[in-house]
């Protein structure tokens, strides 16, 4: 698998190590009111989606950027790939 590195091109996946859900970027606010409930979604709930996802990536054997991978579960195939912070930054994570 590809992942087209938004400043690097084109780089084998095995170049990068897969955190999670990119959801995990939308951290919740500790100190709300509900926050022990919100943290307990946040660590324990996860969609298994089939289709698109949007994952976190981490480029260990590259420039150690973090990306978030727009993927398709079933075929594999990258669609998108954005610098984690510039999408923290725009509050899109969870798109």
């Amino acid at each position: 698998m590809l992942i087209p590195h938004p400043l690097l091109g084109l780089r084998d996946a095995s170049e990068f190590t897969y955190l999670g859900d990119a959801a995990l970027l939308d951290r919740p606010d500790w100190q709300a009111e509900d926050a022990a409930n919100a943290f307990h979604d946040y660590v324990y709930i996860r969609d298994n989606p089939a289709g698109l996802h949007r994952e976190l990536w981490y480029h260990e054997q590259g420039d150690r950027s973090w990306l978030v991978v727009t993927r398709n579960t079933v075929t594999h195939d990258v669609v998108k790939a954005e610098l984690a912070h510039d999408v923290a930054l725009a509050g899109r994570a969870a798109q």
